[in-house]
């Protein structure tokens, strides 16, 4: 959920930066730089540690969520989407001066129709790797700051805070830190091998006819 908060933040600054450009794109760009600098991290640890407590549990489908998720979803999300803005940008200063994109122009195709439905397909496999980028680097966040008993509390169940009960126990009982340490490696390596699979499978440039 978190990479998805990402995903919509980052397309949605980097289309409109890049596809109208001029004072737009500077000021989008200036705000993008701006949350560049701004120390992820610590301000995870001092929002979840500042927020957590005093949101509620929720109930999803029968089963209660701790309401420091909702923190860690939010902070994660809107802090790690200037990397992706910054690439969609990129992405759609190159595409937007290509012939097919001027033919359109042209012959009055509306601005939202062109970002949609012409660039931002052409643009999908450098958001796919991102965005699964993205996947693996919310798990690791959690777990750090889960670990270090900051990040999601109970009665919700994460690798990260499976690891902070489980240091005690590091000579006597190996696998309850050994498993969950070892399942964060082994989904964020999957995540990473599932984006370079799909970027090669909807990058439309590298289809044969």
């Amino acid at each position: 959920t978190a990479a998805s908060v990402e995903v919509m933040i980052g397309i949605l600054i980097g289309a409109i930066a890049g596809y109208f450009g001029g004072k737009i794109d500077s000021i989008l760009m200036r705000f993008t730089e701006a949350m560049l600098n701004m120390p992820q991290l610590l301000l995870l640890i001092v929002m979840s540690k500042f927020f957590s407590g005093k949101i509620a549990n929720i109930n999803i489908f029968g089963r209660e969520l701790s309401g420091s998720v909702i923190v860690i979803i939010f902070i994660i999300g809107v802090t790690s989407w200037p990397y992706l803005a910054r690439i969609v940008r990129a992405e759609f200063l190159s595409i937007k001066e290509r012939e097919f994109i001027l033919a359109a122009r042209a012959t009055g195709t509306p601005n939202w129709e062109i970002i949609f439905k012409h660039i931002l397909p052409n643009s999908i496999a450098p958001i796919v790797v991102s965005a699964t980028l993205g996947v693996a680097g919310a798990i690791s966040l959690e777990a750090y700051v889960s670990f270090l008993g900051m990040g999601v509390r109970a009665p919700t169940a994460t690798w990260g805070n499976m690891l902070e009960n489980a240091y005690r126990y590091i000579e006597s009982a190996y696998w309850l830190w050994f498993f969950p340490g070892m399942l964060i490696v082994l989904i964020t390596l999957s995540i990473n091998f599932l984006g370079d699979g799909l970027r090669d499978a909807l990058d439309p440039r590298s289809r044969t006819v």
